[in-house]
């Protein structure tokens, strides 16, 4: 971006975050507040309700770009992640669409990536049902809509949830308040391990318009590691060092390393599973991890308010079992921009300068009247995970069942083996 362009671009930002304001300083944009004109403006959660607010009467111009949806909370929240999920499966069901493929059990095989999830207190007579069907499972309960593991702990007993109801003789669960809804998941009790610990996957994938769906994935991810080994005895329910891989919890215990923050790379991650399962093996498990993300969007992509302001950078947290299976456990709306080490803090600066230079390609005003999926993007360390635009055009009836390849990116789409590209997924 020419200094003359740049001087004009202004911007508001809500969150004091190094690598925002440095991502912006070194464009030369010019700060203000979110109540002036401003083109570009990272915003809270709470600021995007405000905007969009029809009592608000704020109408955003064609030159200004914000970085929500209005209702994200359709999944980034669990319980209505989990809801419309349920539904997009339902609906290809009905219209016997071979992704709604079952097994023998009504299990669904191509679809089943979300660990079996109840919201209580609506589903806790189905829960209970389910419960007492399978007495010795492990549940993951938190409350619904919060993040960096607060509030979270593990059930084994219904009798643990006695102390959330107001009224223990009777038969229904009833929070305290109505802002007390939590969502409760099968916990996933056989994890991959590597060094006798539990981790997760921190992925980062951008939205740019729902409808057409355009999604891309960035390549520098990271895998979060517990600080204590892994242990399934009862007993250890309540250390919350051994099951929760969030950073904000990790940190506070004896064993965190400053140094290195507990994460490794997805590169990393990689070649460890490539050297200990084999290439083959590994390229399916991460082959797998694009469609469950695809197919999460498209779940959501009917209801998202697509505004054309919009866009969005998501925060997926995945959980893969010793199988090499992967669970979606929830996608994070506000993905911390906080930098626990160096290594950490230069590539979320790699992130969001990514992120901007999509959303606004370099050289340009913002203008959402531009074609989103036209192909304008810089890249950068960020790939074209599904355009649905090219999957519409393409002439060939593939199998909707294949799944990405997992070769280089050649303008914008990935290369395959033998396979489709992101623009065949029907």
């Amino acid at each position: 971006m020419s200094g003359k362009q740049a001087a004009r671009l202004k911007y508001a930002c809500d969150m004091d975050k190094s690598v925002l304001l440095n991502n912006f300083e070194a464009r030369g944009w010019i700060p203000v507040g979110p109540d002036d004109d401003w083109q570009f403006y990272w915003a809270n959660v709470q600021s995007v309700r405000n905007v969009f607010s029809v009592d608000s009467g704020y109408r955003l111009q064609d030159d200004q770009v914000i970085n929500h949806f209005p209702n994200h909370m359709e999944l980034t929240r669990k319980d209505l992640m989990v809801k419309n999920i349920k539904r997009y499966r339902k609906e290809l069901d009905k219209d016997n669409n071979p992704l709604a493929e079952k097994d023998d059990t009504g299990r669904f095989i191509h679809l089943d990536f979300i660990p079996h999830t109840y919201t209580l207190p609506a589903d806790y007579n189905l829960f209970v049902e389910e419960f007492r069907k399978n007495p010795n499972t492990t549940w993951i309960m938190k409350p619904s809509g919060k993040a960096r593991g607060i509030g979270i702990f593990l059930v084994n007993k219904l009798s643990q949830l006695k102390k959330w109801s107001r009224d223990s003789k009777t038969s229904n669960f009833v929070p305290p308040t109505s802002k007390d809804t939590y969502v409760i998941s099968k916990y996933i009790d056989n994890p991959l391990l590597i060094g006798g610990k539990k981790f997760d996957l921190r992925l980062y994938v951008l939205v740019t318009t729902f409808r057409p769906l355009k999604c891309y994935m960035y390549k520098l991810g990271f895998s979060r590691f517990c600080t204590v080994k892994y242990n399934a005895n009862v007993n250890e329910l309540d250390n919350m060092f051994v099951h929760l891989t969030n950073v904000s919890i990790q940190k506070t215990g004896n064993d965190y390393n400053a140094v290195h923050g507990g994460k490794w790379t997805t590169q990393n991650l990689r070649l460890y599973l490539e050297s200990t399962r084999g290439k083959e093996i590994t390229d399916k498990l991460f082959d797998e991890i694009d469609w469950l993300i695809v197919h999460t969007l498209k779940a959501v992509a009917g209801v998202i308010s697509n505004d054309r302001h919009c866009f969005e950078c998501y925060g997926w947290d995945i959980i893969i079992d010793d199988n090499l299976k992967p669970w979606l456990i929830e996608v994070n709306a506000s993905p911390s921009l906080t930098s626990t080490t160096s290594s950490d803090r230069i590539m979320k600066y790699k992130l969001i300068n990514d992120v901007i230079n999509i959303v606004i390609p370099p050289g340009e005003q913002p203008d959402v009247r531009w074609n989103k999926t036209a192909g304008k993007e810089n890249l950068g360390n960020f790939y074209v995970l599904y355009d649905e635009d090219l999957a519409q055009s393409d002439p060939v009836a593939l199998d909707p069942k294949m799944k990405l390849g997992t070769g280089p990116v050649r303008g914008g789409l990935r290369e395959t083996k033998g396979r489709p590209s992101p623009a065949t997924w029907k």
